[in-house]
């Protein structure tokens, strides 16, 4: 069965999968090149252009300072291109560096000072931060957030719960030291701690005590066919009448609640790619823009509200996924800054090049695997 015959032709794969897939990789990308953007105009210099998209201008137009502005052809990214860019990646025109004018240089991003630059190329992923608070705060502050008192109603026969020795009526009150307000905190936790240990405190009859939990993994299979290896310890909790409740929070309440959603994307994916690196999970559940873009199509129908968490959550991971030191990303430029200023000098122009050509090549090894994971998940689907 071929792709669009699965999602039911050309018009529904348009409105149900490429509208929501743009609209999310839109807001991510547009406060992303923003960051940039703002803080080089704030450091003097002048930005050629500022284009969502890569390859031919779609349509675009020019401000006041002679900025750019462009929408692409080709929508899976986007940059803020400098004045002494040889290219969208910020590498440097050394040939037009050496001609420049004093005028010029003056509003050149690389004869800016190291701490200038390295604030520039630092705003994209910090922006990116940001805007997942921002939304975050904001549905915490309008949708709410269902919330189920962590109890344990009913357990598994034979699961990692029964094993560990839970008790109906048992109420969970931390994990590893990490507070639990919620069941579905407690769920977040044990679904990405499959085959991990877990130390879990729990109220007992007004009698704390800590239960030493192992989570199964084990692959579940949602409502739109996809197939996720999570952990589970095989407890359930009643969703009758009066037992979940939806709460709304306060602006302060609310954004602090956003940086913990956060701080928890961020860990939860560093402990991912440290199990792939060990061998403890498999890589096959990286996803690229096919992924995405179905992810995208899924979560809308869901509402606003659902599509904007996925905004969220996609600007959390590009915006960490951008301070990894490799060349070519912004932690790559971060890096190169770093050693500047420890060295008094830059790299030398060929070491810069040749770590620019790694960083290519890692960047494109990394977009091929994902693609192929997206590809295999379609055709199993």
């Amino acid at each position: 069965m071929s792709v669009l015959s699965s999602m039911g032709g050309g018009a529904e794969w348009l409105l149900g999968y490429l509208i929501p897939f743009l609209f999310v990789l839109t807001i991510v990308v547009f406060f992303h090149e923003l960051g940039h953007f703002w803080v080089a105009r704030r450091a003097g210099v002048r930005v050629v252009a500022f284009s969502i998209g890569f390859g031919p201008e779609i349509v675009g137009f020019n401000d006041r300072h002679g900025t750019r502005w462009k929408l692409s052809a080709i929508p899976l990214g986007g940059y803020v291109k400098f004045l002494g860019d040889d290219n969208a990646a910020s590498t440097p025109d050394r040939n037009g560096l050496s001609q420049m004018t004093e005028a010029e240089k003056k509003v050149s991003f690389f004869h800016k000072s190291v701490g200038a630059r390295a604030a520039i190329v630092a705003a994209g992923p910090i922006a990116n931060f940001i805007l997942a608070i921002v939304i975050f705060a904001g549905l915490f502050m309008t949708v709410g957030r269902q919330v189920a008192t962590p109890r344990v109603d009913a357990i598994q026969a034979g699961s990692a719960a029964e094993k560990a020795g839970f008790q109906p009526h048992d109420l969970i009150l931390s994990i590893d030291g990490a507070p639990i307000e919620s069941f579905s905190d407690m769920q977040r936790i044990v679904s990405a701690s499959a085959d991990v240990p877990l130390s879990v405190e729990i109220d007992r009859g007004g009698e704390k005590r800590t239960l030493a939990a192992t989570p199964d993994r084990r692959e579940i299979t949602d409502s739109f066919g996809n197939v996720h290896r999570i952990g589970v310890l095989g407890i359930s909790r009643s969703t009758g009448a009066g037992e979940v409740t939806t709460q709304r929070f306060g602006p302060v309440e609310a954004v602090g609640l956003a940086g913990k959603e956060v701080w928890f994307i961020v860990e939860r994916t560093f402990s991912y790619l440290g199990g792939v690196v060990t061998g403890r999970e498999s890589a096959d559940q990286l996803g690229g823009p096919i992924r995405i873009a179905q992810v995208s199509g899924q979560v809308a129908t869901f509402g606003i509200g659902a599509l904007l968490q996925l905004a969220a959550v996609l600007s959390v991971s590009i915006g960490l996924l951008n301070l990894f030191p490799v060349p070519l990303l912004d932690g790559g430029h971060l890096m190169f800054y770093a050693i500047e200023a420890l060295r008094g000098r830059p790299l030398s122009d060929r070491a810069q090049e040749v770590g620019f050509r790694i960083g290519l090549a890692l960047v494109l090894m990394l977009m091929l695997f994902a693609t192929w994971n997206d590809i295999l998940n379609i055709s199993k689907s």
